[in-house]
């Protein structure tokens, strides 16, 4: 029976619930750090409660928050008066819903019903309570139970929990407490993500938790059980231990983590344990030397005072922005940092940005408008901080944003550092659908620590690293600036790395043109790209990264097999979730140029009016247009908004217009790369007529040079004239390859003849080389065309020959010109190399002759008597 306290408790708790927002969890507009411990279990009484007596509740209680904990964690549900007790006391309860998960649970029907009906009757009898922090609907499914079911009926009856408690308190967070045995089990509806994590090694820890963290993407991660048995290792070591523990996971950005545990006293299965000793207090409530350790250790999260935190600079760069500019210099204005300091980069503003930024007190610089690049240069020459952070004026940072990024620089020796940006909630339903498109800025990663890439509305850097490399790239305007800045940083040896907690706030955008504007500005931004670095797109110009990208938005291919790691017999430690890339075959319908290959397609079908055997390319041009639309649809459905509990017509409309955005998104991104000359038949090198045929140049020298020096230097002329190259493997018999085209290439190997003396004759041999594909296209061409001719279809035979015809000369002209390049970049880097040569023995002889008198020049440049 609901008491009249417990009503009126229901009534108020809308405006006091803790709610998730982000990497965090928020009460009445603050952020709340998660310190607490766990609670039991105890031996029941006669009456059947799973708790001691209230007395000695209320007294537990009082003492966890004179050492500073705000919450505790049940493992059965409590009952209302310990709730009472607990909000008395400022305490939240992370409520533990109890069932049966140590048996093969799915095998009966009516078992799975009576587990849902037991998780409903859980929450509704804590429903509303304002001490309920949130609702655990299951600690620790063994990982045999799993194996035994399989991982997606598992997933999909925790859905169904998720869902039963949500509809006894829709207000109520809802998580599942994992631990490493099966992290593999994929749970995109938790509210917050959870886990038991007993590692003994600080390292080991803080290693596994970055691994957490990514597996949480843009939820908090909560520490549900952190802690070490002092009856094995002693009360000092467990103090210590749990010091490095709880600073270990605040630092890592864990929003909260739970001690295990408040006392000794333990109850299981029908026994006291008695051979663990877990507590902060002993069996008699005495305080451990623990518990000092995790007072200290809470009253300083996320950080404490070890760190001599740098000098920071943020950089906001602004365009017109003064519709969000206010917002975000609000946030930088909130900053939880020592020192730092704010400077605002008007790029050209024809609004009241500068007015904006002054009222905030920041360092105001103006600028014509010369695009992204250069305004972040401008604020990166007035910075005087040790680091460079940047944040775009559409978004706005959490409070220790700083405090993360700059940790992650003490802790490490990455030059940049980058972290998550969220799309905040309340920007409307288009907003929501864009933050769920591929397209957005996210994060690239190559270990759960180290990045590839990392955008710049959220990115930091060491100053001497920009200054190194001398800053942003101007030519990009608009986009594309932070994967230039992050590919020369590494160039040049240096790591980025990743903070998952150093999150802000940025807006996606609003309107469906906005969307389509931005994504053709991304493809000229990939353009100038591909103009820069050649080596990193394929053929048909498209992007690889080595890493693995992270965020919403992800498109997701129609088929990909995923593999859990279980260890032999189903004993792993730590079982893990594999997604292997997808193939070559999966990837294409994920990749722009697909639509390019639907009008190939489009065009046979077409053709097929004239001559009806290239009707049999119209299934091939159905299987691609289902391709992309299933492809779209996939992604679609694996979309997260908020608000989760809309109508039925308002889900599947938003569902349908994040499937419509994914096909606009490439469509548009191509649009912006075919109008910037990034196209499958862009030319690399500079068009000239040499025969491609093959041919051996030759050079005498009188001065000895390695052959990895020679072809380094090719190498590198090659590049500087925009030509791509690729280097043979260690079982290639060719050295060089140099690429003008799509189609066709030049290889290149080398010999040298040792004349003695540093004498050599240089010989490099090169011959033309056809492209797969495009041979496989030639001969298509020419023998379909060839058919229709002796089929009578004259007109469908001079188009095929037309292209065929179009093709065999790309074909040429490619291979002329990469041949050009080779020839020019052999002689060209041995005039260079002559005048080094020269100038090194000039060098030499002047360091070893006398030294003399300054001598006096006459006006015609003689020596003077």
């Amino acid at each position: 029976m609901i008491t009249e306290h417990a009503q009126d408790a229901r009534r108020s708790c809308a405006s006091s619930r803790p709610y998730v927002r982000g990497k965090f969890l928020l009460r009445e507009q603050e952020k709340i750090f998660i310190k607490g411990a766990t609670y039991g279990t105890f031996r029941p009484d006669d009456s059947g409660c799973d708790y001691p007596d209230p007395a000695v509740v209320e007294a537990d209680f009082a003492a966890m928050a004179r050492n500073g904990l705000n919450s505790l964690r049940t493992y059965t549900v409590p009952p209302r008066w310990l709730l009472d007790a607990a909000e008395r006391h400022g305490l939240m309860v992370m409520v533990g819903l109890p069932w049966e998960q140590h048996v093969t649970f799915l095998d009966e029907r009516e078992r799975a019903r009576s587990i849902e009906r037991r998780i409903r009757e859980g929450v509704r009898a804590c429903a509303g309570h304002p001490a309920v922090l949130a609702y655990a609907i299951g600690n620790e499914i063994p990982a045999s139970i799993v194996r035994w079911h399989g991982r997606g009926p598992v997933e999909r009856f925790l859905r169904r929990l998720y869902r039963a408690a949500k509809q006894e308190d829709p207000e109520g967070l809802v998580t599942y407490v994992n631990f490493p045995s099966t992290e593999y089990l994929e749970l995109p509806f938790l509210d917050f993500v959870t886990f038991n994590v007993y590692l003994e090694a600080e390292r080991t820890l803080t290693a596994y938790l970055a691994r957490l963290q990514n597996i949480a993407g843009d939820r908090p991660l909560v520490m549900a059980e952190i802690g070490l048995d002092s009856r094995r290792n002693g009360q000092d070591v467990q103090a210590k231990a749990l010091d490095w523990q709880i600073r270990t996971a605040f630092e890592a950005g864990c929003s909260g983590a739970f001690l295990f545990a408040w006392t000794d006293e333990w109850h299981r299965g029908g026994f006291d344990i008695d051979d663990w000793d877990f507590g902060l207090t002993d069996r008699d409530r005495r305080p451990k030397p623990a518990l000092d350790a995790a007072r200290d250790a809470f009253a300083h999260v996320p950080f404490n005072g070890r760190f001599d935190w740098p000098s920071a600079s943020v950089v906001v760069c602004t365009y017109n922005g003064a519709a969000t500019l206010d917002d975000c210099l609000a946030g930088v204005a909130a900053l939880d940092y020592p020192d730092f300091e704010v400077i605002v980069v008007c790029d050209g503003c024809g609004d009241e940005s500068a007015e904006i930024a002054r009222r905030y007190g920041a360092r105001v610089v103006e600028t014509p408008n010369r695009g992204l690049s250069s305004a972040r240069n401008s604020g990166l020459a007035v910075a005087s901080g040790e680091i460079v952070a940047y944040c775009d004026d559409d978004a706005r940072p959490d409070p220790h944003w700083l405090r993360y990024l700059a940790h992650a620089f003490l802790t490490t020796d990455h030059v940049g550092i980058g972290g998550p940006n969220i799309a905040p909630p309340g920007d409307g339903p288009i907003a929501d659908c864009v933050a769920n498109t591929p397209g957005g800025p996210i994060h690239v990663l190559l270990s759960d620590r180290e990045a590839e890439h990392i955008p710049g509305c959220n990115s930091a850097f060491r100053r001497e690293a920009l200054e190194a490399i001398d800053g942003w790239d101007p030519r990009f305007r608009t986009a594309g600036d932070d994967v230039d800045l992050c590919w020369r940083l590494q160039e040049k040896g240096w790591t980025l790395g990743f903070s998952p907690s150093a999150l802000v706030w940025h807006h996606r955008r609003n309107s469906i043109r906005a969307f389509w504007r931005q994504q053709k500005g991304y493809g000229r931004a990939e353009a100038l790209l591909e103009a820069k670095w050649p080596e990193r797109y394929t053929r048909a110009g498209h992007l690889w990264w080595a890493g693995r990208m992270y965020g919403r938005g992800l498109i997701r291919p129609p088929y990909l097999r995923q593999r859990v790691y279980h260890g032999s017999w189903g004993l792993g430690l730590f079982q893990t979730l594999y997604r292997p890339s997808p193939g070559t075959l999966a990837s294409l319908p994920l990749m722009p140029e697909w639509y390019l290959l639907i009008a190939v397609l489009a065009g046979l079908s077409a053709l097929g009016l004239l001559w009806s055997p290239l009707l049999a390319a119209v299934p091939l041009l159905v299987a691609a247009v289902v391709a992309v639309l299933a492809q779209a649809a996939k992604s679609a459905v694996h979309a997260a908004f908020p608000a989760p509990r809309r109508s039925l017509l308002a889900r599947v409309a938003l569902r349908t217009l994040t499937a419509s955005l994914y096909l606009m998104q490439s469509f548009a991104r191509l649009w912006g790369r075919l109008a910037h000359g990034l196209s499958p038949w862009r030319m690399r090198a500079r068009p000239a007529l040499r025969h491609p045929l093959p041919r051996t140049l030759t050079r005498w020298e009188e001065y000895w040079r390695s052959p990895a020096d020679r072809l380094q230097a090719i190498e590198t002329t090659l590049g500087e004239e925009g030509t791509v190259t690729r280097r043979g493997g260690d079982f290639d018999r060719w050295d060089l390859e140099a690429r003008a085209g799509a189609l066709a290439s030049v290889r290149t190997r080398l010999a040298v003849e040792e004349h003695g003396g540093g004498r050599q004759l240089w010989r490099l041999r090169c011959w033309p080389r056809l492209s797969g594909a495009g041979l496989l296209t030639l001969l298509s061409l020419t023998g379909l065309s060839a058919a229709a001719g002796l089929a009578g279809a004259v007109p469908a035979a001079a188009v095929l020959g037309a292209l065929a015809v179009s093709g065999a000369v790309r074909s040429l002209l490619e291979c002329s010109a990469a041949t050009a390049a080779v020839a020019s970049a052999f002689e060209v880097r041995e005039v260079r190399w002559r005048s080094s040569i020269v100038r090194d023995l000039v060098a030499l002889d002047s360091a070893r002759a006398p030294a003399e008198e300054p001598a006096t020049l006459t006006p015609a440049g003689e020596r003077a008597p």
